[in-house]
Parts: C-alpha cells; structure tokens; sequence
C-alpha cells in the first residue's frame, strides 16, 4: 500500500467553502469519512472556528451552487442533501450527499475511475489550502490519475503534489518506538522558518547568520540541521520513483 498526498489550491470565488475559511484563518475542516460511487457521493466534515465562522461555514454547505467536492464550476444541476448532524460553539459536524449528473466529478470520481474500488481519503482544509490523502495499492496508476485531475481542476485551482510514500510497518518501526516523523522537530522547525524567511529563494532574503540570530541558536547548529533535513527530504524523493515524473507545478 501507498499513500498519496497532494494539495488543492483554490482562487477567490471559485469556491464557497474556501472563501470562508480564508476570511477566518481560525477555522478549519477534517475529513471524519468520505465514500464514492460512480453515481453519488458522501461524507462527513468536522469543522471548528469561532462561532462567526462556523456559521458562515454552514451557509456556504448549504449554499444550492455548492456540492461538495464538485469540481464543476458552473452549475451542475446535481441534488444535494446537507445535514447538520452536531453544532457547538466551536465545533460544526456536517453530513453532505449528492447524485452525480454526466457532468459532475470530483476528486474521489476521478480517483475511483483511475485507481479503482478499495481507496481510502482523508482531507483537511485551511484556508484557500484542500490537502487531500489517498491510501492506495502499489500497482495503482498514479501518473494517469494525477494528468486526469488536473485536466478536470482546470484554471481556477492549483495543484500541487506533497508525496508519494510507501506504507511500511517495518520503515515506521526504525523511525523510533514513539512513531516520530522522518525528520526531527528541530530539523523541521528549522527548515520551515529557512523557507518562510526567503533562505532558498534567488537571490536569499537572508543569510544564515541573521536566521540563525533571529532562531537564538549558533549559525553552525543552524547550518547542520538545514543539511540534515535536506539530505533527508531529498533522498526521500529519489527513492520515490514514482514521484518524478508527476508535474509538481500549479495547473
């Protein structure tokens, strides 16, 4: 088995959903199920954010334009069914259906034409950012899935790829008996705020001494774990083969 992660991006206006969640950079949807058939599909969403978002969230459900997951951008003219099945202060649970017509897709249609029955989707959502996560077989045919969803995305919505890993008990097993990530929490604290203070753009936006001023550590400690992490990034990729030859740049 193998997981493939990739993340949707969407522009104003062509997404209810996402238009909400990036006027409130405090809420956010979780996947609590998600199941397709050639003709329907079905899912629950946890949703949390401040009381003003969580209201305007359910709106933009039940918003007669918008089904879910839907990637038409016009109207598709599908029947849709929204039900709140939980509602809080903080916290909004929302159960959505709807019967595809011939012009309706979405991710899981396109994944099921093109990698089959068994599939398994997670997804989280954050501001304009749709991160979904697809557990699939081995021989499963990732580069024609990914060329159809991009055909189907069109214009309106970058996509991006995240990974392609292989799911190994064994492989997790020598990350450590806490079940760590692949890299440090220092590495990775470290890498991020290298990318989010311009490190790796050309020309740099800053040096490593200043970075590693404004991290309160020495620039040698700095130096080593941005080595370490990219060292570990890339050999990552290389050994995911399968990787390469998917487009990784926006459609």
């Amino acid at each position: 088995m193998r997981e493939f992660v990739f993340a949707l991006e969407y522009d104003p206006g062509t997404n209810p959903v996402a238009d909400v969640l990036a006027a409130h950079p405090d809420a956010s949807i979780r996947s609590l199920s998600c199941h397709v058939t050639a003709n329907s599909l079905w899912r629950v969403d946890h949703a949390t954010g401040s009381p003003e978002a969580l209201e305007e969230l359910e709106a933009a459900y039940r918003d007669a334009t918008y089904f879910a997951d839907c990637l038409v951008k016009d109207d598709c003219g599908a029947s849709c069914e929204v039900q709140v099945l939980d509602r809080s202060r903080d916290t909004l649970v929302v159960y959505t259906y709807w019967a595809r017509t011939d012009v309706c897709t979405s991710v899981p249609h396109v994944a099921l034409e093109y990698l089959g029955e068994g599939l398994l989707f997670e997804t989280y959502r954050e501001g304009r950012r749709y991160r979904w996560r697809i557990v699939l077989g081995n021989d499963a045919p990732i580069h024609a899935f990914f060329d159809a969803l991009g055909d189907e995305v069109g214009e309106c919505t970058g996509i991006e790829v995240l990974r392609l890993t292989d799911l190994d008990p064994e492989r997790d097993a020598s990350a450590g008996d806490d079940g760590e990530e692949a890299l440090p929490d220092e590495q990775r604290e470290a890498l991020r705020a290298a990318v989010e203070a311009g490190y790796y753009e050309t020309p740099r936006e800053v040096e490593l001494s200043d970075l590693a001023e404004d991290l309160g550590v020495p620039r040698s400690t700095l130096s080593y774990r941005l080595r370490r992490a990219e060292a570990a990034l890339v050999t990552a990729f290389v050994d995911a083969d399968d990787l390469l030859e998917v487009p990784t740049s926006s459609l």
